[in-house]
């Protein structure tokens, strides 16, 4: 048979059970919770990319960048616009050879979120250092783990988990502080123009075309196939007979002196 001592504890360790029951059954509402947010200087930067449009096929657009390499942009959508000359313009108005540039700025805002949690109750069983079973004001019970170092004010006094007694009326608070950074991101496209065509120079000299007549083709005369009679031989002899006597008188001559 148990002893009183036995009894005592057995009972004890009913309560305890009982107790970590009601606290899974307990709302959480008797804890007050208050969340604020510290915004701090925002930083900004920007990033400018160039490019000129190379072709636009349906909704995707190709996009020659500064470097030589081509970007693929698939799927722009209907509502995208683009400032170009003070004009906005839609995928379907892009023309190859529009110079366009995209500017993207990065916000970068540091914020604390500040949470607060507080409880008041009392004590009905303490685990020290690590937990403590608290009646709260509906009169349920809700036991809460302790932090390493928490402080509870009794009465004014801050004590720790070790000066807990059971039936003192107690108020914690805990505060937790999370950094964390907040980014957006904006985006703007303007573009130009392809520039038009340089004209020639005012004073240079403008070359005119003109089709010459083709001449009509020729034919020729045939070649006649017997020379003409246009003479006598008289003539011939006569000039043989002149040389012949030409010839006599000279060998004479030529003999007489010798």
């Amino acid at each position: 048979m148990y002893s009183r001592t036995g009894w005592l504890r057995l009972c004890l360790a009913l309560a305890v059970t009982a107790a970590l029951l009601g606290f899974a059954l307990s709302v959480s509402a008797q804890v007050k919770s208050e969340t604020t947010t510290t915004a701090g200087t925002p930083t900004k930067e920007a990033t400018v990319e160039h490019g000129e449009v190379v072709l636009v096929q349906g909704n995707d657009l190709f996009v020659k960048m500064e470097d030589g390499s081509i970007k693929h942009i698939a799927n722009v959508p209907d509502s995208a616009r683009v400032t170009v000359d003070g004009q906005q313009l839609g995928i379907h108005d892009l023309k190859p050879g529009m110079k366009l540039s995209r500017t993207i700025t990065t916000t970068t805002t540091p914020q604390m979120v500040t949470t607060v949690q507080s409880v008041t109750g009392k004590v009905w069983y303490v685990n020290p250092p690590g937990s403590v079973i608290l009646t709260l004001e509906d009169g349920k019970n809700q036991q809460f783990k302790i932090p390493k170092g928490q402080m509870f004010n009794v009465d004014g006094q801050m004590v720790d988990a070790w000066g807990l007694k059971k039936g003192m009326t107690v108020s914690a608070t805990k505060i937790t502080q999370v950094p964390e950074n907040v980014i957006s991101q904006q985006r703007k496209v303007t573009g130009t123009m392809p520039p038009p065509p340089t004209p020639p120079p005012a004073d240079a000299p403008v070359l005119v075309a003109v089709a010459e007549p083709t001449p009509a083709p020729t034919t020729p005369a045939a070649a006649p196939t017997q020379l003409p009679k246009t003479g006598s031989m008289l003539p011939l002899i006569g000039l043989l007979g002149c040389a012949s006597l030409l010839g006599s008188i000279s060998l004479r001559a030529f003999r007489s002196l010798v």
